[in-house]
């Protein structure tokens, strides 16, 4: 397998994607923002996500190895070197996650929240993304989406609904997400497709794929020769010359003007 990466901050703050490639393996990261809120945790999410990525692709070293159970032993060593901090916090760094593995005659994937993996068919284009996050506090996220970007009253708006959502986040009423605790990798989607039904497949934070999903300004068609014209790069460069139109968030209210972006493109 063939993995072509990119990455790059939305703004000026540290990037919090995290984004690795091999021969076998596509890895996304996206860390949880903080809105600024306590994380009980010295040391940041992008100290997280840069550990939890290194360690995921080493436990996933072994080919047969199950991703599920991968992930598990990742977040597992993580915690093991931060004993320090308060991991019980419920706003301790946390990421998203999304793993493309190359095994054999088939791709296997794993999905934990809303990065996405897009697998490219013969004639058409599979999404595989788990929004569980979509379904919480419609209420809150509405409260901030009704504010402009960089605004007090759209910080504020963030801080609470941030704040809600830490204390639902990994538990049975919530969504689950890579965290201190390794139980959350039983609840991630997983599954494999045999390589003959893919011509290409696509790795993501949820700040690339937006370009398609929340902005509606591309089709997976217009990304993928997007991709092999002039590889992830493009893609986000396309990203951020949409935001840059709207950069207060008027036509696509979000929570920041411009969100980290994390790309793998991989071929066979």
């Amino acid at each position: 397998m063939r993995v072509s990466i990119d990455t790059h901050p939305g703004g000026a703050n540290p990037n919090e994607d995290w984004v690795a490639g091999t021969a076998t393996l596509a890895v996304v990261l996206d860390g949880l923002s903080t809105a600024g809120l306590n994380t009980g945790c010295r040391h940041g999410v992008p100290w997280y996500v840069a550990r939890l990525g290194s360690q995921l692709v080493a436990t996933l070293a072994e080919p047969d190895r199950p991703l599920s159970g991968g992930l598990a032993d990742a977040l597992e060593r993580v915690a093991a070197m931060h004993p320090e901090c308060d991991l019980s916090n419920p706003g301790t760094p946390s990421a998203t996650v999304a793993v493309l593995r190359h095994r054999n005659e088939h791709l296997d994937h794993l999905v934990l929240a809303d990065s996405p993996i897009v697998i490219e068919g013969p004639e058409d284009y599979s999404v595989i993304t788990d929004l569980r996050v979509d379904d919480v506090l419609p209420q809150l996220r509405a409260e901030v989406e009704k504010h402009e970007t960089d605004t007090p009253e759209h910080k504020e708006a963030l801080q609470r609904f941030v704040h809600a959502q830490r204390q639902i986040r990994n538990t049975a009423d919530g969504y689950w997400v890579a965290s201190a605790g390794p139980e959350a990798a039983e609840h991630a989607l997983t599954g494999t497709t045999p390589l003959r039904d893919a011509q290409a497949a696509l790795v993501m934070s949820d700040g690339a794929s937006r370009l398609v999903t929340e902005y509606g300004m591309a089709t997976w068609s217009e990304v993928f020769a997007a991709l092999r014209s002039g590889g992830p790069r493009e893609l986000i460069d396309n990203v951020r010359k949409v935001e840059a139109t709207d950069p207060t968030g008027r036509r696509w209210p979000r929570y920041k003007s411009g969100d980290d972006a994390a790309v793998a493109f991989c071929q066979w």
